[in-house]
């Protein structure tokens, strides 16, 4: 007769299930079909989106025809920047806009178009160079703040601070009266005032690549410090480097102008200049001669504008 036990399926010893090599391997996890988008195709479609951005088109469109104005002013103005204009052998000052002077002429009969033409070599020669310092050395000094932190970001960051709270063009005057008012004084005035804005948006971008894997992974292979800034984190945070340069460009023009209309541009003050026209012909509005000063503003405002519609479209893009 069959038993019960005949029906009973054999059982492994459990001394013997303890000995048995347990597989650790994790599964295969499927590779993605699509390849991972490297650093060189994410600024390629960046640029793609700007160049369908319209504010980016209409900011760069501004910028380069007030570069053009500084590069070739004997093409577009109509007139010499310092000689009157003369209409049937008579100098016409103080003429309003007609068809003769589009914009008018000053209280010596020079053409406020051609003016304001030749102007745009003064600003678009000192903005850009002194926010170009500004960047360069903001850059270092986020840099070293950011990576290394400790008593180097404390005593940084303490004259950060201080420099920050005194007024941006009581310090420059005060500078350009004690050193003079070249052209190298108020670029590198203008990059000193600019350097710690720089600065302190460096050093936070730093910080926050400085706690990401790549730079573990870095530190774990024995690369210096300076090696890490430069080569791992430098190249990432490009973008923001850009944002800050347009943006200082646009501050920097108003400086720029400001101190001209203070006295404190051009050593010759017969030369075109926007801040300069300004400050030599704006109490002639209260009089309705409105054209010498207004127009040179407006060119100062219709630069800015197309400064920062760059900036702004470089910044959506870049945090986009």
């Amino acid at each position: 007769m069959t038993s019960i036990d005949d029906f009973e399926q054999p059982r492994s010893d459990p001394e013997e299930d303890l000995h048995e090599p347990i597989d650790l391997e994790p599964p295969a996890v499927p590779q993605s079909a699509a390849p991972a988008l490297d650093r060189k195709s994410v600024k390629a479609e960046q640029r793609r989106e700007l160049m369908r951005s319209p504010s980016f088109l209409i900011g760069m469109f501004i910028v380069i025809l007030w570069l053009l104005c500084s590069l070739i002013p004997d093409v577009i103005a109509r007139y010499p920047e310092l000689d009157p204009v003369r209409v049937d052998g008579t100098v016409i000052a103080r003429q309003s806009p007609s068809a003769d002077a589009w914009f008018g002429t000053d209280g010596t009969g020079r053409d406020v178009y051609s003016r304001v033409v030749y102007g745009a070599d003064n600003v678009l020669i000192n903005a850009p160079a002194a926010a170009f310092l500004a960047v360069a050395l903001g850059a270092i000094l986020g840099l070293i703040m950011g990576y290394y932190r400790g008593w180097v970001d404390e005593i940084l960051s303490r004259v950060i601070e201080a420099v920050l709270s005194l007024p941006v063009i009581l310090l420059a005057i005060m500078v350009l009266v004690v050193f003079g008012a070249s052209r190298i004084a108020i670029i590198l005035t203008i990059a000193g005032l600019f350097t710690p804005v720089v600065t302190r948006t460096v050093r936070a971008a730093v910080q926050t690549e400085a706690q990401l894997d790549y730079v573990a992974a870095a530190k774990l292979r024995g690369e210096s410090g300076p090696f890490i800034m430069l080569r791992e984190i430098l190249p990432n945070i490009t973008n923001v480097l850009v944002v800050e340069f347009t943006v200082r460009v646009g501050y920097a023009i108003f400086t720029v102008a400001t101190l001209a209309f203070l006295g404190l541009g051009a050593d010759d003050v017969t030369v075109a200049d926007w801040g300069t026209d300004i400050s030599q012909t704006y109490g002639l509005i209260v009089s309705g001669q409105w054209w010498p000063s207004i127009f040179p503003a407006l060119a100062i405002a219709l630069l800015v504008i197309g400064v920062n519609l760059i900036a702004d479209s470089l910044d959506k893009v870049y945090k986009g």
